[in-house]
């Protein structure tokens, strides 16, 4: 989807005071559905009320829903509360309530609070309706114009400015907006396009929305993908090539370093660089490309003893550098797949990273392409073996019990309320990997009394996910987790996996677990006889 944003020239101030006051009347519905919203309001008894209370037509009153849907949306995955929303902006709120701005000042952040509270009309694209029912762009006289439904039959035309930049007529996509305008109105096959009248500083802008003509897919996942994996600490893009029989190819980084404490129009632009070497990458190795499919990030909590990363994190423009992927990728006619990424990086880290002695961003691009390829990554058989192994399980029970103790007390010694809470999220940690571990040990228990031995999966292959498998596989990955991370490990973010790779490929852990025992000298064994 593409947006542009074209002048409006009325042809008399009575056309321009017209539409000011569809705007009032479009931004106070969307307000008014807003909160009918927060009260559960069903969309077809909503819309009913909205025309009995604003001089709209339905299909306004169906936009104005639809923008009030967004807010909401917007306001959960951004974990904000909606009962607390300022239509308007905050910030311009905020710095009203103040008294000491006075005059031209005050004036000035009055008319900017009132231009965004109450200066927007949005009317949905509809390729029935010769691409937008409300409003229209006509050519009249060879000129372009934007008719605006002001509602009861009125029509207002306003004239179309927007220049083309010079010697980029080929690249400028307002080009070809104005082309499927043309062909629409000569083969009488419109394309849709969506349109949201704004009011700044005086004046009145569209931003007109279409789907971009895209060339046809020449790149695709049969040769294999490029997986795409962006992480926070340390800031950089991991990629992985993987090849069509799911084997891993080639690795890489992409440093984001640049992107820290830059202001939002030169972060956009690094952003597209470093979307167009991501792309490029994929055209060089005849590659797809494969990301996650993520909707909400979370970026910590005031409190939570991780400054840093949440200051990071908050500079973390994950989605937008993953859509401008998708927006080259696709423009370059490059198949992109998008994944589900739950316990992609648990499987790189436990998995892979042993195996092939690579860092745990590597692993979960590996394990995010080999996902896009349709392959299923069950837990390797020594694994298996130790979910399996009940005086395994007992051990790492107890040295899990001695370091949750261990961090118990350094959360006791420790004054400072700010140092305890990252102490206070290590202690909640193990105390899920000692439960997970118990329920295990219950399952197996309960298995041994029915006589009904652990069931064998086969090894990771391309096919199909089968129904309930997803979550037995979920449930041991998580198992290991909690087995690993603290006995084998030694804390619980670690960045060298290479203790593993005795277990993975011998599955001798003992020799392992012994330096880690309870009592010193003892043995794996000793609190069990």
């Amino acid at each position: 989807m593409i947006t542009l944003q074209c002048l409006l020239e009325f042809q008399s101030y009575e056309d321009k005071i017209a539409v000011l006051k569809l705007m009032r009347s479009f931004s106070s519905c969307m307000r008014f559905a807003y909160q009918r919203l927060l009260e559960k309001w069903e969309r077809k008894s909503l819309r009913k009320l909205l025309q009995q209370v604003f001089p709209l037509n339905s299909r306004y009153c169906n936009d104005a829903i639809l923008k009030a849907e967004e807010v909401l949306e917007s306001c959960k995955r951004g974990g904000i509360n909606p009962v607390k929303v300022i239509f308007g902006g905050k910030a311009l709120f905020e710095r009203l309530k103040k008294n000491h701005l006075q005059g031209k000042k005050r004036e000035e952040l009055k008319r900017k609070w009132r231009e965004k509270r109450q200066g927007t009309v949005y009317s949905r694209g509809d390729r029935a309706k010769k691409g937008n029912l409300n409003l229209r762009f006509m050519f009249i006289e060879d000129k372009l114009y934007l008719r605006v439904n002001t509602g009861k039959g009125g029509y207002v035309y306003a004239r179309v400015h927007r220049k083309v930049q010079r010697g980029r007529a080929e690249k400028d996509k307002w080009v070809q907006f104005i082309q499927n305008l043309l062909i629409g109105e000569a083969t009488k096959n419109y394309k849709p396009y969506s349109v949201e009248l704004k009011l700044k500083n005086g004046k009145v802008y569209a931003l007109v929305s279409f789907e971009e003509n895209l060339p046809e897919m020449r790149i695709t996942r049969e040769n294999g993908v490029i997986g795409i994996d962006v992480n926070a600490s340390p800031f950089h893009l991991a990629w992985s090539e993987v090849d069509e029989n799911g084997n891993l190819k080639e690795y890489g980084r992409i440093s984001l370093h640049e992107l820290l404490n830059q202001p939002g129009s030169k972060r956009r632009y690094l952003l597209w660089h470093v979307a167009h070497q991501v792309v490029s990458l994929a055209q060089k190795k005849g590659k797809a490309i494969v990301i996650e499919n993520i909707k909400k990030l979370p970026k910590g909590r005031r409190g939570d003893g991780l400054a840093k990363l949440r200051r990071k994190l908050h500079q973390f423009v994950y989605k937008g550098l993953l859509e401008k992927i998708e927006i080259l990728a696709k423009r370059a006619g490059i198949e992109i797949a998008k994944v589900n990424p739950a316990y992609t990086s648990v499987i790189g880290q436990f998995k892979y990273c042993p195996q092939y002695l690579i860092n745990k961003d590597t692993a979960g691009a590996y394990v995010i392409g080999r996902r896009g390829m349709g392959f299923i990554d069950d837990v390797p058989w020594n694994y298996k073996r130790l979910l399996s192994d009940k005086e395994y399980l007992k051990c790492i029970l107890e040295i899990l019990k001695l370091k949750k103790e261990e961090i118990k007390k350094k959360f006791q010694d420790e004054k400072n309320k700010w140092k305890r809470n990252p102490v206070r999220a290590e202690l909640s940690r193990i105390h899920k990997h000692i439960r997970e571990i118990k329920n295990q040990l219950e399952l197996l228990k309960s298995r041994s009394s029915e006589g009904n031995p652990a069931s064998q999966e086969r090894a990771s292959g391309r096919n199909k996910p089968v129904r309930g498998l997803q979550k037995w596989r979920q449930k041991s990955w998580r198992v290991l987790r909690a087995a690993f991370t603290f006995p084998f490990l030694g804390r619980s973010f670690a960045r060298d996996f290479s203790p593993l790779r005795r277990v993975l490929v011998s599955g001798d852990w003992k020799g392992v677990v012994k330096r880690l025992a309870p009592v010193p000298g003892a043995g794996a064994t000793a609190h069990f006889h």
